[in-house]
């Protein structure tokens, strides 16, 4: 067996089920979790229609390049959204899904020799610890500023780790936190890669949901504004299971630097990742269309315009700048909160803990001395507006009668 597979931790939702255990939650009320990102949205009449009409595709091969319509489609995307100008053949590339590809891309990139480095953000996405650990890299966790809304803090990586750094992993709008990253930093990460060397992998899943008039910024937006046109050293990686609501599907694409994902590509041929024809005229169908999406990014807006008022009152909580998850404070435990509630009132969070780490995987890096989504808690409002606000008013209900009972 490869013996890198031990250095894995489990997944934030195996820990869950096992806090869980030996739980039982109040039977008088109906279930309600908000512990899991997947979009719960109904997905667009018309992509299903798109898949559906498609179904002849399943007698050929697909091209790990993608149909070149699809390519195409991408771009225009990146064009009406961002104002850029991709190659559809060298600069963009489909991939199945965002996190098939951010862990892929990091076996592409990494090279073991040398004892490597991939930078993170502290919490983050665990898909983005795991490509590092399997590609013979260390992790090195980045923590982020509550007082500068979870910003960040790249100063604090030691000169030392970033000139052993491969790859920088980030997450804008971020999850858990909903952090935007914006021109400022962008600027000192690309002047930070162009001193040391590394590529950034810039997630991008969540970037069309957000609560202001101003959309965030894109990686390769931010590189155009600093006249970096040729993307270098940047990839950037979206989906379409938030922007459409079609987890299921599992699509995406990557662009930027041309020089890497020829690469890329040559890996993905051999990985044997090719995107199905069917579920690839689909997404043509998806990319080309807007109105679904404003539609979409509404709905989510009334649900936190209702829900974090509500749990404002009782928690450590406001409004993020972007994504579907709130990252709230919590009085205590993490984990004993997360118990508790669905003990007495029948509703799933995820312990903020499950999310970040403490110590330091670099030997002879600085690191928090405690784990930074310790005593947070992160709710994920996918359901739909009365669900996500009936588990609010339960939420409200247990943290008032818990705050009672420690008086």
């Amino acid at each position: 067996m490869n013996p890198l597979l031990s250095r894995l931790q489990p997944y934030p939702f195996e820990r869950l089920r096992q806090l869980f255990a030996g739980v039982t939650p109040n039977p008088a009320l109906r279930p309600i979790s908000l512990g899991i990102g997947e979009p719960r949205h109904p997905t667009p009449e018309f992509i299903k229609r798109a898949l559906t009409a498609s179904l002849d595709g399943l007698a050929t091969y697909p091209a790990t390049a993608g149909d070149p319509r699809l390519r195409a489609a991408c771009a225009e995307w990146l064009k009406t959204r961002y104002g850029l100008d991709a190659d559809p053949a060298t600069q963009v590339l489909p991939v199945n899904g965002s996190r098939e590809a951010l862990f892929a891309f990091a076996q592409t990139v990494i090279d073991p020799a040398g004892d490597p480095v991939v930078v993170c953000p502290n919490p983050f996405y665990q898909i983005y610890e795991g490509a590092a650990l399997l590609a013979g890299a260390r992790p090195y966790y980045a923590a982020s500023d509550p007082a500068r809304n979870f910003a960040i803090d790249w100063d604090g990586v030691p000169p030392e780790t970033w000139s052993r750094t491969q790859l920088v992993f980030v997450c804008s709008p971020g999850n858990p936190t909903g952090a935007v990253m914006p021109l400022g930093e962008w600027e000192k990460l690309f002047d930070l890669s162009d001193r040391h060397g590394f590529i950034i992998a810039s997630d991008e899943c969540y970037s069309e949901i957000y609560f202001r008039d101003e959309p965030p910024l894109g990686g390769m937006e931010a590189a155009a504004k600093l006249g970096r046109t040729d993307f270098r050293r940047l990839v950037s990686f979206t989906s379409l299971s938030k922007r459409s609501n079609v987890p299921g599907m599992r699509s995406g694409f990557v662009a930027g630097d041309a020089a890497i994902l020829k690469q890329f590509l040559l890996y993905r041929t051999y990985h044997g990742s090719a995107m199905s024809p069917v579920v690839q005229q689909a997404s043509i169908a998806a990319w080309r269309d807007e109105q679904h999406v404003i539609e979409n990014r509404a709905l989510y807006r009334q649900k936190f315009a209702e829900v974090t008022p509500m749990l404002a009152r009782v928690l450590d909580v406001r409004l993020p700048d972007a994504a579907f998850y709130l990252w709230a404070g919590v009085r205590g435990s993490d984990t004993e909160f997360a118990r508790e509630l669905l003990a007495q009132y029948n509703v799933t969070v995820l312990p903020g803990s499950f999310l970040a780490r403490a110590g330091a995987a670099v030997p002879g890096a600085a690191a928090p001395a405690v784990n930074p989504g310790s005593g947070r808690i992160r709710l994920a409002l996918v359901a739909d507006t009365a669900e996500c606000v009936e588990a609010a008013e339960r939420i409200v209900q247990f943290v008032q009668s818990r705050f009672q009972l420690n008086q």
